[in-house]
């Protein structure tokens, strides 16, 4: 374990390497009590450095032998570094012998062992627990590996790169050396030893090269891999016709495990998927993991280029390649959905993600940049503002030198940089430099203020029509409240897509003052300063306005529209993510009012037809239909309060779902009916979108049951769990049953772990969905404090523990913040046991307190003292201790603040 009291390291206090190490020649014999590490490294001097000693990076590490051409050197260990003062100005080969203890390693990371294999897991800093080595980014290396185990017990052995030899070498031994002939950075170096199979597939690329594509698993899980492999045989089409970007390894891997702390690694041709983001099947996996599936398997493999061939200087540079590669694996995801629809069904679910996880992050104790200025445990910053509004930088600089700008940007990137570690600021100068004169490159140095200020911009727009000039003057303004160590920022580059329609729903030209023809019906303004106006001339209708199209920009907009303004969108927009966005706004305005006065909520009749009118609606397809009807998340609905109260919120969000649930309900029964999918199974966007929307009409049809007392619905569903011939469908109907807290629920939940007792990942779903089940009287957090007790439950599987605990503290608003405390209690409480065995998935799970001091009282004051409680454990991680001290920290600087 990393102690909590770990030193603060500044992004402007990097300095480059000593040394370089240019080879590393490792062996390892592998046994799970004590596995003989041996390292031999070509080692040079860095002359750019001033002089100082060899310092290498060692955690959990039993030290045997340092050599230095073959002969035995000083040493000393200083904490977690071996320390060489005589190390040689001229180059020269180190050698260094460790063993380590995989059977131990709870944590994940470095070499630990799973269901009887080995898995590496380097990513942050997991090789200095493997052996001593200068474990940074920036220091860069070609690996020939060789791996020594028990063939019978270990017959497949994987590690980085292609295969250079294999053979026995006893009567119970054998070995494989693997050299990977690409330079790359420690976080990269991965083995796997074990009992697996593979599912296999030779293709050949559009440079004519032959490539082995291989997927290994466990015995028993092979039927689950074909999806993944189809994704992998896609996600390698589609990086060569879309970036030009070919496979360059004769083979490549991927391997599951089912302890594993992230979704998937990168490694360089031998990425390591945790099991949830690998096998599917439709018996076992929803449409939603399926589609996760197909999204990772494409992130992992992107990041052959974006992140392996050019990778990160220093951590700090992280979004360098996760946002860039989440970019990469969303335009993927649209590119294979097809059809505009499904397309628009994507970007919506990407920025609902966005606005759930991120924006509270940037409004919470643990607000950072995208690239942070200082961190104790880089762990704690594989978050959603790295990635997600990584994401969403990379998206804008899309938006303002257009795609195929982007594309030239992207190609002279790899010109300049293939083989180096670079910056977030060397992606930006590629991007610029390939496009001259473009908005980017006339705005670089502000536009880059997005990677160094945190906290989500506030976009307010209003228009003034003259009808007697026939102008509509757009002013744009823009505001970033304070974050922790940022209380004043200056003015962003915020790209604002839009088009202007009448009150009629028809679509209007825009030609800005200035300009002698209209340039199309949208366009993008880009709003640079404080405060801007646009003028636009011969429009013929006092217009409304749609901006923001796409999502843009990471901000929240206030437009100042009206009801009917936005009914005019959600019927007429041409722009489906406004559509949708324009519905979400309905209801969020009616559920914001409510918790607001203190007074219950009732729906207004204008807006129970809207929503009549999009469910009938004959054109539009099922997925936007479900995305549109579903309400606001409630985390989403508590960024847009200074006091949050979730029991309120809570009230609000359950009165509008009944309420919606009993006056639509002949439509739900419609779309039920109307929405059966006949057939084989297949995961495509329109049978996905169908299930979806029945789905939901089933879950508002029970829920409403539960208000009547009626049993057909309630009975149907659970018919319907029965005999579904799918998981999308079954775990819809149980879900339906769940939530509604339905006499049938019981025994559904009891016959659903009796069918899929033996399938962890199904076993996962069962204990996440009574976790995230709609709080009754304190039902749910009973029930989860009981199956902390069930047999199938256990802290030290990853997958295991978010599935409860995770469901509960994160994603369960109203089960969890409780008058009574005892959710904070519970919180607090696994949180000290996580820690003990799994700091990396503690730290995760310390993130719930984030906006604690936002919290209306008694909430406040209770998570207040649950927060305490852990800080004053001597014994936190480096993962928790930052992030409890920070939440602690928010609070004084809160107190400090002006009234």
């Amino acid at each position: 374990m990393r102690e909590g009291n770990a030193p603060l390291i500044r992004r402007e206090d990097y300095v480059a390497p000593a040394f370089w190490i240019r080879t590393v020649d490792i062996s390892f014999d592998l046994d799970p009590a004590k596995t003989l590490v041996i390292s031999k490294m070509k080692v040079e001097r860095n002359t750019a450095v001033p002089h100082g000693p060899l310092r290498l990076h060692g955690e959990e590490l039993q030290l045997l032998r340092v050599l230095i051409n073959g002969e035995s050197v000083s040493f000393r260990q200083e904490g977690h570094e071996l320390v060489i003062e005589a190390a040689p100005d001229a180059d020269f080969t180190l050698e260094v012998r460790n063993t380590c203890a995989p059977e131990k390693n709870t944590a994940l990371s470095g070499l630990y062992t799973s269901g009887g294999s080995f898995f590496t897991q380097c990513e942050a800093e997991g090789f200095r627990r493997i052996t001593y080595f200068l474990d940074r980014p920036d220091v860069m290396a070609v690996y020939t590996v060789t791996l020594r185990a028990d063939k019978t017990k270990y017959p497949v052995l994987l590690s980085n790169g292609n295969l250079a030899d294999s053979g026995e070498l006893d009567a119970t031994r054998h070995f494989a050396v693997w050299h990977d002939p690409f330079p790359k950075p420690s976080y990269l170096f991965a083995l796997v030893a074990g009992d697996l199979v593979a599912r296999e597939q030779r293709i050949t690329t559009r440079a004519g090269r032959d490539h082995l594509l291989q997927v290994f698993v466990r015995r028993g899980d092979l039927e689950k891999t074909e999806h993944a492999m189809n994704s992998l045989v896609a996600s390698i089409v589609w990086d060569e016709a879309r970036f030009k970007l070919p496979l360059d390894l004769e083979r490549f891997m991927i391997v599951g495990v089912s302890d594993f702390n992230m979704g998937a690694m990168e490694n360089k041709g031998l990425n390591i998927f945790n099991t949830s983001a690998l096998l599917a099947s439709p018996a076992t996996a929803t449409d939603a993991d399926f589609a996760r599936i197909e999204a990772i398997v494409a992130h992992e493999y992107f990041h052959n280029w974006t992140g392996n061939r050019v990778t990160c200087r220093d951590w700090f540079q992280l979004s360098l390649k996760e946002g860039l590669t989440v970019f990469r694996d969303q335009e993927f995801s649209m590119d294979m959905a097809a059809a505009p629809s499904a397309r628009a069904v994507c970007r919506i679910q990407d920025v609902r993600q966005l606005r759930a996880m991120q924006f509270p992050e940037d409004s919470g104790a643990m607000a950072h940049p995208v690239r942070p200025d200082s961190y104790v445990e880089i762990n704690n910053f594989y978050t959603a503002t790295v990635y997600d509004k990584g994401s969403e930088v990379v998206r804008m600089y899309q938006t303002l030198v257009g795609r195929a700008g982007f594309e030239a940007g992207m190609k002279l990137y790899f010109e300049r940089h293939d083989g180096q570690a670079v910056t977030c600021d060397d992606f930006a100068q590629a991007i610029a430099d390939a496009n001259p004169g473009s908005a980017l490159a006339t705005r670089l140095e502000a536009f880059k203020r997005w990677y160094s200020q945190a906290g989500t911009p506030h976009l307010k727009a209003r228009g003034t029509y003259d009808a007697t000039a026939q102008t509509y003057t757009l002013t744009l303004s823009q505001t970033n409240p304070p974050s922790p160590g940022q209380d004043s920022k200056l003015a962003q580059v915020i790209p604002v897509a839009m088009g202007l329609l009448s009150h009629e729903g028809q679509v209007l030209p825009l030609q800005l003052q200035g300009e002698t023809e209209p340039a199309g019906t949208d366009r993008v303004l880009v709003l640079d300063q404080s405060a801007q106006s646009f003028v636009f001339v011969n429009v013929t209708a006092d217009p409304v306005p749609s901006l923001l199209r796409g999502f843009s920009a990471p901000v929240l907009l206030d437009d100042g529209l009206t009801d009917a303004e936005l009914l005019v969108l959600l019927k007429h927009d041409t722009d489906a993510f406004n559509r949708w966005e324009a519905g979400q706004r309905l209801s969020l305005n009616r559920i914001l009012a409510a918790v607001r006065s203190g007074k219950p909520l009732v729906l207004d009749g204008a807006y129970i037809e809207a929503m009549r009118s999009l469910l009938r609606h004959p054109q539009l397809d099922s997925a936007f239909k479900e995305l549109a009807l579903t309400l606001p998340g409630e985390a989403y609905i508590a960024e847009q309060l200074e006091v949050i109260d979730p029991q309120a919120i809570h009230a609000a969000v359950d009165a509008a779902q009944n309420q919606l649930a009993h006056a639509l309900r002949d439509d739900w029964v419609a779309a039920f009916e109307g929405n059966q999918v006949s057939g084989g199974y297949q995961p495509d966007p329109v049978q996905s979108g169908k299930r979806s929307l029945a789905n939901l009409a089933l879950a508002m049809l029970v829920l409403d049951a539960k208000r009547s007392g009626d049993t057909v619905w309630p009975g149907r569903a659970y018919q319907r769990f029965k005999d579904a011939g799918n998981m999308t469908d079954r775990l819809g109907a149980l879900s339906a049953l769940v939530n509604a807290h339905a006499e049938l629920a019981e025994p559904a939940l009891a016959r659903f772990h009796q069918q899929f007792k033996d399938e962890a990942l199904v076993v996962d779903k069962w204990f996440a969905l009574q976790g995230r089940a709609a709080e009754r009287d304190g039902k749910t957090f009973a029930r989860v404090r009981q199956l902390l007790q069930h047999p199938d439950f256990s802290l030290k599987n990853p997958n295991r523990a978010r599935s409860l605990i995770f469901s509960l503290c994160m994603f369960n608003p109203a089960a969890f913040h409780r008058t009574d405390a005892a959710g904070y209690v519970f919180w607090a409480d696994q949180l000290l046991a996580l820690d003990a065995i799994n700091p990396q998935i503690a730290g995760r799970l310390a993130r719930v307190m984030d906006r604690w001091t936002k919290l209306a009282e008694p909430y406040r004051s209770a998570a207040r003292e649950a927060i305490v409680r852990v800080a004053a454990k001597a014994e936190l991680s480096s993962d928790v201790r930052e992030i409890i001290e920070r939440a602690l920290a928010s609070d004084k600087a809160e107190q400090k603040e002006p009234a």
